[in-house]
């Protein structure tokens, strides 16, 4: 190691010419810069970078220079330097300032005495005594404050034990993230005392014994063991407890296990303490592989008390890619599983995941493949269906198995080519569906040529449906296989006219584009066939120009019709974003449309059909207005409609309100909302961010109100209350969901969020993100902040 002695006037600053004298100033610049091998005489050699770097590993550091500057300097060189004055030393990311810094270079020992401060990486300590050695980082610094980059806490204890780089443990330590308020008196809104605070830098994780969390001085957990993160990163260990009440469970109690299996791996276990009903068991696994990923859940409840029977629920998806010679981008595996236990679980474990939450649960597994212009899939789908005795519904087919293949081929001399051929065996509870179970094949082949210009397009299409069925049981009239072959012509054509406008003093791109479209298929009597997986499609403006008016495959609808539409949009020319928008369309059937998606069903008379309206301003991005009506001429009246509007003119400020009606069904009035009540009394300061003021937070209502005009009751409801005072969050939020057509459930959500911490209570997120559109989390994750954001 070499030593540069200076004893001679220099200047302070470079910007200052005067003869201020400073005594000494050391540089100790061990062989070269990190890594470089440097002949005495050789130029040194600068790399260009454009980022510093953040992370400096220990092999690197062991070959750092240090930097130390002081008032006055003794010592031996290569032994011991006494800095005195103003002491500094730096190397790499660890700068040591004291009123006197003692250094041994032989054993790495640096011992520093009078307003020390370490700062390691961005995180700051500050106290009287340092004992440091700077290969290992191993140490102790008496009665310190000190400051953490990642989590922007901070705290004092009566001791810090440096471990090595990695790690330290602090003595009879507090913790807050509340930033410090000048006076005597101050006392942050939450804090953390405890025994010993461990801190391991590597895992991002931080754990206290003999611990007490108080909040506006209130003493609120005491625990003899908790673990709290360092950053966002994922760690093993006992998750804060969840609260809860409602009116099914009573008061609720979890307290979840998280384990960090691996990077890619991890699990976590809940068990929940219902007051009402006793224990449940949770657990989740999560994976992520190289070549496929799935979450699965179990849950468990050994003795409900609420049905007096042991509950259950199971879910498991699962995703991935299977390498193969015989297709170019391998196969995929998609597996859906979903098994509850019994017929009433969607209703008692309202708040469990939504998937098992429904009444008709999916058990689904699809293996698909690809390969040039061929598409190819194996499926198996059986279904649970949930039933109510209030309420029941026709369970949907099984599909054991299901075996599919498409082929597609584009511009082969202007034409569009495309088969598909479908093979799947239909099973199903036949005294709940009044239908034979059996095995239908089918194949597709269509024909298209489109013809293209920039004023419009022009498209004939030729297709032909081919059906084979086999029953397992005969039909009324005694078959037990059946067939159908049917042709479908169709002509879509459309223009484009656009012209440039002038519309409330703003440039814009009009354009109008007229669309017609003719479908004719000849009648076949389909009554007698079953119906496995056929539908009647939603009137609206997208399917009033499809060819069938049912999905699915066991009906085919006669038709010969011509759908006429006429759209006009308003376009921001620089951008091509849509300030505007109105729509017309209505279909003309020159005969009557005689198949039916049931025996009894009546069919279309020939005529003029419903008239569909639709439009949407989006004028200004803080407003915007939508809508569609379907309007019927002969009665003059509203068959249905939707009408909507949204008002957001900055973050975490939303307004949308809904009306939907369908004559004699439902009429329904839904309104949401995330505001700042402090708006109402003039304060529209902006949200305040992690690290800034406590005591003057801001308030925010959320909610959510779908109404039955119809009932003249509540269908769903959320509100609540959140509170954000910088360094921790409140949140208050009480929920009713409808279960059904005579019962629903109550329950009360509180959250309490000690940020950089830990959180209390149960979480009300996620049914405030389903409930309310544009919500936002008052708190987001900022990501890793630079140790150069707090250098020194």
């Amino acid at each position: 190691m070499r030593f540069l002695m200076l004893d001679m006037p220099v200047s302070h600053a470079a910007a200052h010419v005067g003869p201020l004298r400073l005594s000494v100033l050391v540089t100790l610049l061990q062989s070269a810069l990190v890594g470089a091998q440097q002949a005495p005489d050789e130029p040194l050699n600068l790399k260009m970078s454009l980022v510093l770097q953040e992370q400096i590993s220990a092999e690197t550091r062991s070959r750092l220079p240090s930097f130390v500057a002081a008032d006055r300097l003794t010592g031996r060189p290569d032994l011991e330097t006494v800095l005195e004055g103003k002491a500094v030393l730096r190397r790499g990311d660890t700068v040591i300032k004291a009123d006197r810094l003692e250094y041994d270079q032989t054993t790495e020992l640096a011992k520093a005495r009078g307003h020390v401060l370490i700062n390691r990486a961005g995180n700051v300590y500050e106290g009287p005594l340092l004992e440091l050695r700077l290969d290992t980082f191993a140490g102790f610094f008496d009665q310190p404050t000190y400051h953490f980059l990642l989590n922007n806490a901070h705290g004092q204890a009566d001791r810090v034990d440096f471990l090595d780089e990695q790690r330290a443990v602090i003595h009879n330590a507090t913790f807050t993230t509340c930033p410090r308020l000048p006076g005597p008196s101050w006392m942050p809104d939450w804090i953390l005392k405890a025994s010993t605070i461990s801190l391991d830098q590597e895992e991002d994780v931080g754990t206290a014994t003999g611990a007490l969390l108080s909040f506006k001085g209130v003493p609120l957990l005491p625990v003899p063991y908790i673990s709290f993160p360092l950053s966002d990163q994922r760690k093993s260990g006992v998750m804060p407890p969840s609260i809860g009440l409602d009116t099914v469970n009573g008061s609720e109690l979890s307290v979840p296990y998280y384990w960090n299996i691996a990077p890619n791996r991890d699990a976590t276990f809940t068990p929940t303490l219902m007051s009402k009903r006793g224990v449940n068991l949770g657990t989740e696994f999560r994976y992520l592989e190289r070549s496929f990923s799935g979450t699965a859940q179990f849950d468990w409840m050994p003795a409900d008390q609420l049905r007096d029977s042991t509950r259950w629920a199971a879910k498991l998806n699962h995703q991935g890619r299977i390498d193969s010679a015989w297709t170019r981008n391998g196969a995929t595996l998609n597996l859906s599983l979903n098994r509850v236990s019994d017929d009433n679980y969607w209703r008692d474990f309202s708040r469990t995941d939504d998937s098992l939450t429904q009444r008709l649960l999916a058990n689904d597994a699809t293996l698909s493949w690809g390969n040039g212009a061929w598409n190819s899939m194996v499926r198996t789908l059986k279904w649970q269906t949930l039933q109510d005795d209030a309420a029941p519904i026709v369970p949907p087919y099984d599909r054991l198995p299901q075996l599919s293949t498409r082929y597609a081929r584009n511009n082969l001399a202007g034409f569009n080519y495309a088969f598909n051929a479908d093979y799947t065996r239909f099973k199903s509870d036949t005294t709940l569906t009044n239908q034979a179970n059996g095995q239908r094949a089918f194949g597709v082949m269509q024909a298209s040529y489109p013809i293209t210009q920039a004023a419009g397009y022009l498209t004939p299409k030729l297709q032909l449906h081919a059906t084979q069925y086999q029953f397992e049981t005969p039909l009324s009239n005694g078959d037990t296989a059946a067939r159908r072959m049917l042709p479908t012509f169709s002509l879509d054509s459309g223009l484009v006219y656009e012209r440039d406008t002038r519309l409330f003093d703003r440039s814009l791109r009009q354009t109008l584009e007229p669309r017609a479209f003719y479908v004719f298929t000849p009648y076949s009597d389909q009554s007698l066939l079953p119906n496995y997986d056929s539908g009647t499609n939603d009137f609206n403006l997208s399917t009033i120009f499809a060819e069938n008016a049912f999905v699915g495959n066991d009906r085919i609808s006669d038709s010969n019709l011509l759908t006429l539409g006429v759209t006009s949009r308003f376009l921001d020319p620089a951008t091509g974003a849509e300030a505007a928008r109105i729509g017309v369309a209505q279909r003309l059937l020159f005969r009557d449309q005689n198949v039916t998606l049931q025996p009894s069903d009546l069919p279309l008379a020939e005529g003029l059909s419903d008239m569909l309206f639709s439009g949407a301003i989006n004028w200004d991005p803080r407003w915007g207005f939508e809508g569609t009506v379907q309007f019927n001429p002969s009665t003059e009246k509203t068959v249905r409609s939707t009408l909507s509007a949204r008002y957001s003119p900055g973050s975490y400020r939303t307004l949308s309100a809904a009306y939907r009606f369908q004559r004699e069904s439902s009429e329904q009035l839904d309104v949401a909302w995330q505001w700042p009540l402090n708006d109402l009394w003039g304060d529209r300061g902006q949200k305040l961010a992690p690290g800034q003021g406590q005591g003057e937070g801001r308030w925010y209502s959320v909610g959510r109100f779908n109404y039955s005009l119809n009932e003249r009751q509540l269908v769903n409801g959320v509100l609540g209350f959140e509170y954000d005072a910088g360094c921790w969050l409140g949140r208050i939020v009480l929920e009713r969901m409808q279960t059904s057509s005579t019962s629903a459930t109550q329950s009360i959500m509180f959250q309490l969020e000690f940020v950089g911490f830990s959180r209390l209570g149960v979480d009300p997120l996620k049914s405030l993100k389903d409930n309310i559109p544009g919500y936002q989390n008052l708190r987001v994750p900022a990501g890793m902040p630079s140790r150069f954001s707090n250098y020194d």
